[in-house]
């Protein structure tokens, strides 16, 4: 087994374990915290693919930016705890079937697909230079300035709608 081999079968575990952590907590902020655990991880999955730009986008602003947001929204709503939900008849079954139906798909891609790759390569010299991070900003800011803007007003009107719902909800008690 490689040092590559071993650190990637560590990385998934703790990955796994933390988006079940997620799932599991009753604790919305203790969510918010195993999500930042798991978004970290896929940073430093992206480091091993050598792409060291993706990994660091990763963390500045799904672990930085949206996790802020998370934590403001459920620090205003006030819903730290999350109350013990009543589960209904239908609920179980239909999930244990959706589970089966992933798990068979997934053993079939892996047995039909599934190739001997090698090692995965290294990206070549060129696709992390300063030129090619250049054109991507520019390419960002200029051909997808429109999503950019249309994200953050998205972003902000959720934010105010949050706002507004808890102010009338407490004028209201």
């Amino acid at each position: 087994m490689t040092i590559d081999l071993i650190l990637f079968l560590v990385l998934a575990l703790v990955a796994i374990a933390t988006a079940i952590g997620m799932l599991m907590s009753r604790n919305a902020i203790y969510s918010a915290l195993f999500l930042v655990l798991n978004f970290v991880t896929v940073a430093v999955f992206y480091l091993l693919l050598g792409a060291p730009f993706i990994a660091m986008s990763q963390v500045t602003v799904y672990a930085g930016a949206i996790m802020v947001l998370f934590l403001f929204v459920i620090m205003l709503l006030g819903a730290e705890s999350l109350p013990l939900a009543e589960v209904l008849p239908w609920q179980r079954p239909f999930a244990i079937g959706l589970a089966v139906i992933l798990v068979g798909e997934a053993a079939y891609l892996l047995i039909t697909r599934a190739r001997p790759v090698g090692d995965v390569l290294q990206p070549g010299v060129t696709a992390n230079t300063m030129d090619n991070l250049r054109e991507l900003g520019m390419a960002l800011f200029q051909d997808y300035l429109l999503p950019f803007e249309v994200t953050s007003i998205l972003l902000l009107v959720a934010m105010v709608g949050a706002i507004v719902l808890i102010r009338k909800e407490k004028r209201v008690r």
